[in-house]
């Protein structure tokens, strides 16, 4: 059997196929584990410089797998969500830069998981929709964390509570998607942005990444010393060095990522 979950190795690029392509990809639990596996290992792995997530077939991912709720919806859930969460924080963790590219559809939990991404492109003619309203539900996978901080907080309660279809047009006007692309140019623009980050300073990446998501939500004396004490981190690595020097030297910097 085909694996639900395909890693592929390019340099210092992981991209991650979700590859249930019968189901729209919708996240199962062996998924889900499979996801979280790859995560770990990526996390573990410094050489690791940028991460494409991807779906096999006709879309993106169209949500959970709705089999896993329907016998017990609490204990389904719970199933599903433990090993997505435990990714999802891991995916915030390292600083390797996350890529969505996306066609199809993204919805639910595939589009929760998009949208905890750094860079999402898309193929035009793609739709979103929340989802999980349509079905009773309120949302999981860091839909309630991401959206508002993309969106503001009106839009997002708009997007959330109505569960009406966005096409990629209106995605990209409310900026919870950086590009919509011809489909036939998706695969390689995601493949160049990758390799641009996967070219850059690392550490640097994963430091700021992670203070533009607390930077809207905390007082702004924390966020400075948060600043100097990253900044100082940053001191200390290889990558400043090299990038003080190439600009002294007028030429382009040749990050390693140390």
């Amino acid at each position: 059997m085909d694996s639900c979950l395909l890693t592929e190795r390019d340099g210092a690029v992981v991209t991650l196929t979700f590859n249930r392509p019968d189901a729209l990809n919708a996240l199962d639990v062996p998924m889900a584990q499979a996801y979280l596996a790859a995560m770990q290992a990526i996390a573990a792995d410094p050489s690791v410089r940028a991460v494409v997530l991807k779906g096999a077939g006709r879309a993106f991912i169209a949500g959970g797998d709705l089999a896993v709720l329907r016998a017990n919806p609490s204990q389904g859930a719970r199933a599903l969500l433990t090993p997505l969460n435990e990714a999802i924080v891991l995916m915030q963790q390292i600083n390797a830069p996350i890529i969505a590219q996306v066609h199809g559809a993204s919805a639910g939990g595939g589009m929760s998981l998009m949208l905890m991404c750094d860079f999402i492109l898309v193929a035009e003619g793609t739709k979103f929709n929340l989802a999980y309203i349509n079905l009773g539900t309120s949302c999981d996978v860091g839909g309630s964390w991401a959206l508002p901080r993309l969106v503001g907080l009106r839009r997002a309660l708009e997007i959330a509570l109505l569960g009406e279809n966005l096409t990629s047009e209106d995605a990209l006007r409310l900026g919870l998607i950086n590009r919509v692309l011809p489909a036939a140019e998706l695969a390689g623009a995601t493949q160049a942005l990758a390799l641009r980050l996967a070219s850059g300073p690392t550490q640097a990446y994963g430091r700021m990444r992670r203070l533009m998501r607390t930077g809207g939500h905390t007082d702004l004396a924390t966020q400075l010393e948060a600043e100097a004490l990253s900044f100082d981190a940053c001191a200390k690595t290889a990558d400043l060095r090299e990038g003080l020097e190439a600009f002294f030297e007028r030429r382009k910097p040749v990050f390693t990522g140390h």
